[in-house]
């Protein structure tokens, strides 16, 4: 019997529904599962042949105790290296001196820098450690009031200890919505349209772990399939495998994807969409497992 573990966050200890739907084909392939808090100290992680990361969704105010934390537990997918990686999404700047197609970012450290605000357009503002689209929300820099309020979002952020990132909104958004592209073991599973979701006052009486989203089937294009492996292609990551993957993009001007984000920590796959891929994801968990064994 491999043992595995399911990670979780204690607002979650039963898991995400999404990730419920593994439960039983990764019984059927003799897999016991069980589903564990990430920062519970009573958690012996060397008993796992295989620990899996799902739904972690309250580490971005300790960003370094979750790093820490994975880097703690062994035969842990995504791994540590990429988790480091990825949980700062001023990754993005990689991806794009790696000549990827990403959504312009401008970055701002510090409150004297909010001088870098265009003076005008619609923008995206959220901070750079951040998960489930939290503190993220869209203003028009060319009006007064929308202004101020981005300075003041930007100035609560950089006092908690985060760096900014201002993106131009991708008008394609309304209409097109984003779409996430989902690789497990690095081939592909399948995909899956967002709806838009921020707009004036996105941020009020957010209390969750996520904001609600828009989330049906969507076939990849060639073009954006060829971009999520591309962009998995750019990973650091040494010899361990990726496990996971969800590209997430919106077509440019010129109507080719470009990338807005690289999920490989905590992304929900979205199998609810398309349920056989829970068989798909189960089959390449119980074979990271078995090769564990292994080694």
């Amino acid at each position: 019997m491999l043992e595995v573990a399911l990670v979780t966050c204690a607002r979650l200890p039963d898991l995400d529904p999404d990730d419920r739907l593994l439960l039983e084909p990764l019984a059927a392939l003799d897999c016991r599962v069980t589903a564990v808090v990430w920062d519970d100290p009573a958690v012996d992680w060397d008993r796992f042949h295989l620990c899996v990361i799902r739904s972690t969704w309250d580490y971005t105010d300790r960003r370094d105790t979750f790093v820490d934390w994975a880097r703690s537990v062994p035969r842990l997918l995504n791994s540590a290296e990429v988790v480091a990686w990825n949980t700062d999404k001023r990754y993005l700047a990689d991806l794009a001196r790696a000549d990827l197609p990403v959504i312009p970012t401008i970055w701002i450290a510090d409150v004297c820098a909010l001088d870098l605000l265009p003076p005008a357009g619609l923008y995206v503002l959220k901070p750079s450690v951040g998960a489930g689209s939290l503190d993220a929300d869209r203003f028009d820099l060319g009006d007064v009031a929308d202004r101020g309020r981005a300075r003041e979002h930007a100035e609560k952020l950089l006092t908690a200890g985060q760096s900014v990132m201002l993106q131009p909104f991708a008008a394609a958004i309304e209409e097109s919505g984003e779409t996430g592209v989902i690789l497990v073991d690095g081939r592909l599973s399948h995909g899956i349209r967002k709806g838009p979701m921020l707009g004036p006052r996105a941020l009020d009486g957010v209390d969750a772990l996520y904001k609600e989203e828009a989330i049906e089937a969507r076939t990849a294009s060639a073009a954006e399939i060829e971009l999520a492996h591309a962009a998995v292609a750019a990973v650091p990551r040494g010899s361990e495998p990726l496990l996971y993957a969800r590209v997430d993009m919106v077509p440019g001007a010129d109507g080719r994807p470009m990338i807005m984000e690289l999920e490989l920590t905590e992304p929900s796959l979205f199998m609810v969409t398309a349920p056989e891929t829970s068989h798909t994801f189960a089959r390449a968990i119980a074979a990271q497992a078995r090769a564990s064994v292994s080694r």
